[in-house]
């Protein structure tokens, strides 16, 4: 029988960040993901969240998570928020990424091909920004997440390794001095592709992610202790094996578009 697609669109997710955080979303956001705003609302008492740390691991679809779940248990523990969605077309990172931040569709928002233009058109990052709240992307000094935000007046951490991201992203969630925090990681994506989605090497990279989200709500929770705190392990699409034992995605098809993020609030 054939996976059916999931049927809510990734470009909700933008305005539900915004709702839950206070704050108005940018112009072109498609209207928020009620049942992850409700169910969200209902961790934080009623409250807004005042802190938000997005992860971001690149290329994880939802029917890898759903077989490796064993290898996710720092996730799938801590996140009583489970979000299937539908990401966009052509299903790669910085189409998708776009359309995460901006809530716009890639005719939208103008990355509609794997390029990394700056986007011109209002993003989260601009809202967050009208608000005075302090936000930064702390990424790969080449990836997508390094370059489709670019020229705003916040703070970008980008280096060429995933050892100094992350630790970059402790750092700074023990200077307790940003209300939005990215953390972008793509080594799963990486070995995926070399390797195939199933590949040992690339599990050993999705493992490493579900460890790294673990580390960073447990740092959250001991130095982000006077606030609300969402925290979100957010993909941007999914993958699928080619020939020759590799991966890929960027197709119309169920393993590229479904994808399921997980959130939690502290």
């Amino acid at each position: 029988m054939d996976t059916p697609l999931h049927e809510i669109s990734l470009d909700t997710l933008c305005a539900s960040l915004c709702a839950l955080t206070g704050i108005e979303p940018p112009k072109y956001a498609a209207s928020p993901n009620e049942a992850l705003v409700s169910a969200a609302s209902a961790l934080l008492n009623g409250k807004k969240a005042d802190r938000v740390l997005m992860y971001n691991p690149d290329a994880v679809a939802s029917w890898i998570q759903e077989k490796y779940a064993c290898l996710m248990p720092e996730v799938t523990s801590r996140c009583p928020i489970r979000v299937p969605m539908r990401t966009v077309m052509p299903s790669v990172t910085p189409v998708c990424f776009g359309t995460m931040y901006t809530g716009a569709q890639p005719e939208v928002h103008g990355i509609r091909k794997y390029e990394k233009p700056v986007i011109r058109i209002d993003t989260i990052f601009d809202a967050l920004l009208r608000q005075g709240r302090k936000t930064c992307i702390v990424a790969d000094d080449k990836c997508s997440m390094g370059k489709i935000f670019l020229e705003r007046d916040m703070d970008y951490f980008l280096y060429p390794t995933i050892e100094e991201i992350n630790a970059k992203a402790f750092d700074l969630i023990r200077e307790d001095r940003y209300d939005f925090i990215c953390v972008y990681n793509g080594n799963y994506d990486s070995l995926m592709h070399k390797h195939g989605p199933e590949g040992l090497e690339a599990l050993a990279e999705l493992r490493c992610n579900a460890r790294t989200f673990g580390a960073l709500y447990e740092a959250v929770k001991t130095h982000w202790t006077g606030h609300s705190t969402l925290l979100g392990f957010a993909m941007d699409h999914g993958c699928h094996e080619i020939d020759g034992d590799c991966g890929a995605h960027g197709l119309d098809m169920p393993e590229d578009l479904n994808i399921t993020h997980y959130y939690t609030v502290l």
